[in-house]
């Protein structure tokens, strides 16, 4: 990427910055003081613990780390570290209440705007400085923060209080599209060199070489596996893994979370309703499946015939322009991420129907890779060959290992600061309170067909 000027560096720093805490009042300014500090899942903190925290990790490392001010708040460090209170401990702790945790980090931000006015960006600066990088990492943490209320938000009972309006309907075509795109063989670059604000986990730009594969061309729908779930899916070990198994049976799971059965099934094509941010509604069945783990997402695989893509192939298939053979920033190019490309940044509450955004295909046809749901992936956590830790090993470095599995391409909740075809987000295979869904793949056997039209095995089932 051509390197830009400070100047153009401090007012994209700002705006990232401000986007983020416009969307951080939003989601916190709606509720009152007793549903802050209330823990509305033993898997979440309370929304007022994230509010903190946001500022908390604000002033650690853009006021004092990179600015060399002194601390504000001191004393709240240890409050607000993750790694020293698990989430299901954060109600007993004494935390800020909702008026000073506002007041708290707006403090910070008033000394962060002041750090962003004389900060030197040139390459030879502080790393934390170079190209505006700690203003990146900090508005991505936000943002990141800002996801993980949003799950917060639809794990809450309670009537709705977040409202955007619906995605548009699919294009005309989406009904005609080929059920899988050929991704072909050969090498391509994985991760980023030269992505100013890329994480540590998405660093150093390395070449790898992943065989011809098939991926679906749109994530997997509702209405499939739906059907997935009518062939009787959740109660056949066949196409669970023994660890998928135990935890199916020792969970109960019997469908996505949110998911229950209507009175009448009748009533409701495929006999489903979901709640959603407070609103019951009937699942939508050509929408992206929600709320899925990844032993869902592997076990419908395994009996739709196929599998999940690894890390890599899902990378390719959304960067690799066999036109140039360079790797592209987003599925559809370089440019940023807009309206017509991608449902990014919370503009709906909801993913927008398979087939969408046309736009945003990639060079082989496949279409939303980005945006709408989190794509679980075959592929555990770990570091690209190369992988240094910075600025601290708690970001990315402790979590490598088998206990995590990659999801790729962001949801409809994912700002596009914290979104682009090189960023990575893991998670335990047994959750599912995160934006995630997932598409299929498959080998491409030796001289089978190249044109997309293949049938997908699981709208044989169906």
């Amino acid at each position: 990427m051509p390197r830009r000027t400070a100047d153009d560096l401090r007012a994209t720093a700002r705006a990232a910055l401000e986007r983020a805490r416009r969307r951080t009042l939003a989601l916190t300014d709606c509720l009152d003081e007793e549903e802050l500090g209330a823990q509305h899942s033993r898997l979440m903190s309370p929304l007022v613990w994230d509010l903190a925290h946001i500022g908390n990790q604000e002033e650690i490392w853009l006021v004092r780390a990179a600015g060399g001010q002194d601390a504000i708040r001191p004393d709240l460090d240890p409050l607000y570290d993750a790694f020293q209170h698990p989430r299901a401990d954060r109600p007993a702790l004494p935390l800020l209440p909702p008026e000073p945790a506002r007041r708290y980090v707006a403090a910070v931000r008033e000394r962060s705007f002041a750090v962003l006015e004389d900060a030197p960006f040139g390459p030879g600066e502080d790393p934390l400085l170079a190209d505006g990088f700690v203003f990146g990492m900090l508005a991505q943490h936000e943002q990141q923060h800002d996801e993980t209320m949003l799950a917060t938000h639809q794990l809450r009972r309670g009537p709705a209080v977040l409202h955007a309006p619906p995605p548009d309907p699919a294009p005309a075509d989406a009904g005609d599209l080929p059920s899988e795109v050929r991704i072909p063989g050969g090498p391509f670059v994985m991760g980023t060199d030269d992505e100013p604000w890329a994480l540590d986990n998405e660093r150093p730009a390395h070449p790898v070489d992943v065989p011809d594969f098939w991926l679906d061309t749109v994530p997997v729908s509702n209405r499939a596996y739906q059907a997935f779930i009518a062939a009787g899916g959740y109660e056949d070990a066949r196409w669970w893994s023994p660890a998928g198994w135990s935890h199916r049976v020792q969970a109960g799971l019997h469908a996505p979370l949110f998911w229950r059965r209507a009175d009448d099934p009748d009533a409701v094509e495929g006999g489903w309703l979901r709640r959603r941010f407070g609103v019951v509604e009937p699942v939508p069945l050509d929408e992206p499946v929600l709320h899925v783990c990844w032993y869902e997402a592997d076990a419908y695989a395994r009996w739709a015939g196929r599998r999940l893509p690894t890390e890599a192939e899902w990378e390719k298939a959304a960067r690799h322009d066999p036109a140039t053979g360079r790797s592209r920033r987003y599925p559809w190019g370089d440019a940023e991420p807009t309206t017509e490309l991608a449902n990014l940044g919370q503009r709906h509450l909801q993913p927008a129907p398979v087939g969408s955004y046309p736009a945003g295909a990639s060079p082989h046809g496949a279409r939303q890779l980005i945006g709408d749901v989190w794509e679980w992936t075959a592929s555990d956590f770990e570091p690209h060959p190369g992988f240094t830790a910075f600025p601290y090993k708690e970001y990315s470095e402790v979590f490598f290992g088998p206990d995590y599995k990659v999801l790729r391409g962001g949801a409809f909740g994912v700002d596009p600061v914290a979104c682009r075809g090189t960023f990575r987000n893991w998670d335990y295979p047994i959750r599912r309170q995160i934006f995630a869904g997932f598409r299929t793949a498959r080998d491409a056997a030796p001289g089978g067909a190249a044109d997309g039209t293949a049938d997908n095995p699981a709208e044989a089932r169906d």
